[in-house]
């Protein structure tokens, strides 16, 4: 379904989304005239199991465009919304609001330390010690893309980063998506502008350091992707398995954190834009999905994951 119909932006794009409490979603995305025009603000939604409420703004940046809001609830009950302002991706100041009340009521944005966003744009895990892993980036002027791990043993109020792992020669993987594997590994999966597919690098020391990235054999057209490691074992990716275009948009799953895929099923084939999504597992075992739907909509999924089992 749509999570709004009408809207006052005519564009719009990045969408995450999270539970805050048992069968009760919240998503936001970034929307305005354009993606990087000066009216862009992030926007969010409540989802009852029913219906979405209208989208109400949820930060801005007076003169400056925002860009891909990042949602999270902490093992703590702590609610993070993490977003970016400025004019392009070499040029973000980071800002965080939390919530103690499931977003009833934020905290004024803060500014984040000179070059920390938080997660850069797919959701944060949180390991079985608290430790809060948050995949981020870094874009410069000459396309030298370089992916991070950001760290975090306090909820969320400090951060470290590691070391950067982009595939050897190749410096053009952002937005890693984690998950933790079986045996204790930190699985990120990232996007790719070269080689066009999907990349993964490992960590074995809890997030603080990575090998460097590899290529899979997943296509990808530099476009993100997000993970979900299911309660069941399974991994589920979603992405755009083609590399050449957003569409379709398509869900995978692995039973060897990672190591294969299958495609299960396309979520749109249609010709148009269907990207940038977010995916968590809800409380009660569902797939909850959001996508950028042609620019104009963010349009919101629930799966049952045992569907393709």
């Amino acid at each position: 379904m749509f999570i709004f119909d009408k809207a006052p932006f005519k564009s719009c794009h990045a969408s995450t989304v999270v539970e805050v409490e048992p069968g009760r979603l919240m998503a936001a995305w970034f929307g305005g005239s354009d993606e990087g025009a000066k009216d862009v603000q992030i926007w969010a939604s409540t989802f009852d199991g029913k219906k979405w409420t209208a989208p109400a703004v949820a930060g801005s940046e007076p003169g400056q465009p925002c860009w891909n809001p990042v949602l999270f609830k902490t093992a703590k009950g702590t609610l993070y919304l993490w977003y970016k302002a400025g004019p392009s991706p070499m040029t973000w100041t980071g800002f965080v609001r939390t919530s103690a009340d499931g977003g009833a009521t934020w905290s004024d944005a803060e500014m984040m330390p000179a070059g920390m966003w938080g997660p850069v744009r797919a959701k944060p895990i949180q390991l079985a010690d608290g430790t809060i892993l948050a995949g981020t980036s870094v874009e410069s002027h000459r396309r030298n893309w370089v992916p991070y791990v950001d760290r975090s043993a306090d909820d969320g109020k400090t951060w470290y980063r590691s070391n950067p792992f982009p595939v050897p020669g190749k410096f053009k993987q952002i937005q890693p998506t984690l998950f933790a594997a079986k045996d204790g590994r930190v699985i990120a999966l990232m996007r790719s502008d070269g080689p066009r597919k999907v990349c993964r690098a490992e960590s074995t020391d809890g997030g603080r350091t990575f090998s460097p990235a590899e290529e899979t054999a997943l296509p990808n057209p530099s476009s993100g992707i997000d993970v979900v490691k299911t309660r069941a074992g399974d991994v589920f990716l979603i992405y755009n398995p083609t590399p050449i275009a957003r569409t379709p948009i398509s869900l995978a799953r692995s039973t060897d954190d990672g190591a294969t895929w299958t495609k299960v099923v396309d979520l749109e084939a249609e010709a148009g834009e269907f990207s940038y999504p977010a995916m968590i597992e809800s409380a009660a075992g569902t797939l909850e999905i959001t996508y950028t739907w042609r620019r104009t909509h963010i349009f919101h999924r629930s799966i049952d994951p045992g569907k393709y089992r």
